[in-house]
């Protein structure tokens, strides 16, 4: 269980890529979402706008290759073919944690991927916990030195609590995000796999925070990943915990309520219908992070191509089959909650 950054960038990679790190019996709970078919729908298909605004950049489609890697050079080949595809296709794209790149300079170039994808809305991403001991100067170099448009703090107590060398001290991150009110560019609150539920959506507003990535339950459990490096009490620890979070559908539920500008829905999106329910349910965009990881690791470049394109192809026909011409009027489309996802609104709102 090695503490080395560089090998848990690649134990983390090789675990995502081949391993099973998905969630055990919890589910994202999107399938609880039933969009309302419109048998005359009044539309062209080849017509049909699928452009948004997220942070302040166009996007030709509503989806961010999300954060995975950095720090490595099998995470720089990564970064580099994922962030061109962003860049070919119109999306955004999320670096991994950029805490190797501060501790260790050296690694930083498996950060820059703004040769291959100058136009593309370029997420830069630290650990709440490293960025209030970092300070906003070193923050702002980060962010400077990838050609970062916007900066994903991320939120991972669950993970750290199991991985080797994890931080055990939490306090003060309210306080952080009312200090980076007034940052260089927007600033995301970003889960990693467990969730925003309704109180502590309500304690982000509540700090400033305006712009949200979910990252719920139901995808890749990074409790999972850890616990699968993981010994002794830590490993027992992560076994217990693997499952826990807010299911990504009520997480994105609950902030919608909680008004915030910009919803981020990660943490289990695999299809074109998964972002249809994410968007429905008031999502900005969705993120997919690691199918694509997946779809690269087998067929490269080209295989992350085909698996994005089906998502896209899934995603219009849905858009066409529930009469919605946009992006904005598929937010608005009849849809009926059912199931856990029906109570989490209700109970946990």
């Amino acid at each position: 269980m090695s503490t080395d950054i560089s090998q848990r960038k690649r134990d983390h990679i090789d675990l995502c890529a081949t391993g099973e790190v998905g969630f055990r019996d919890a589910t994202t709970l999107l399938s609880c979402v039933r969009l309302v078919h419109d048998a005359l729908p009044d539309l062209d298909a080849d017509a049909l706008d699928t452009r948004v605004t997220l942070l302040g950049k166009t996007l030709r489609f509503p989806l961010v290759i999300a954060a995975m890697t950095g720090g490595t050079a099998e995470a720089a080949a990564i970064n580099r073919d994922l962030a061109a595809i962003a860049e070919a296709r119109g999306y955004g794209f999320g670096l991994g944690s950029q805490r190797a790149m501060q501790r260790k300079g050296e690694v930083a170039w498996t950060y820059a991927v703004r040769e291959v994808a100058p136009t593309t809305l370029l997420l830069g991403n630290v650990g709440m916990v490293q960025g209030r001991q970092m300070g906003l100067d070193v923050l702002r170099g980060l962010v400077r030195d990838v050609g970062a448009d916007a900066l994903c703090v991320h939120l991972n107590p669950a993970m750290e609590l199991v991985q080797p060398g994890g931080d055990r001290d939490f306090r003060g991150g309210a306080d952080f995000f009312r200090e980076l009110g007034g940052f260089d560019v927007p600033v995301v609150a970003k889960e990693t796999g467990n969730g925003i539920g309704g109180a502590a959506a309500r304690k982000l507003r509540a700090a400033g925070v305006k712009h949200v990535d979910v990252s719920g339950a139901g995808g890749t459990s990074w409790v999972g990943v850890e616990t699968l490096r993981a010994t002794g009490e830590a490993r027992a620890l992560g076994e217990a915990l693997w499952d826990w979070g807010v299911p990504t559908a009520a997480s994105v539920a609950l902030t919608a309520a909680a008004g915030f500008e910009t919803i981020i829905a990660t943490g289990g999106v695999f299809t074109g219908g998964d972002v249809a329910r994410a968007i429905a349910l008031g999502a900005s965009a969705a993120g997919i992070a690691r199918p694509v990881l997946q779809a690269h690791r087998k067929g490269g470049r080209a295989g992350a191509e085909a698996y994005l394109e089906g998502v896209e192809r899934e995603l219009k026909a849905i858009m066409l089959l529930t009469g919605s011409a946009d992006v904005a009027a598929l937010r608005r489309a009849p849809r009926v909650i059912v199931g856990d996802l029906e109570k989490w609104i209700a109970q946990a709102g």
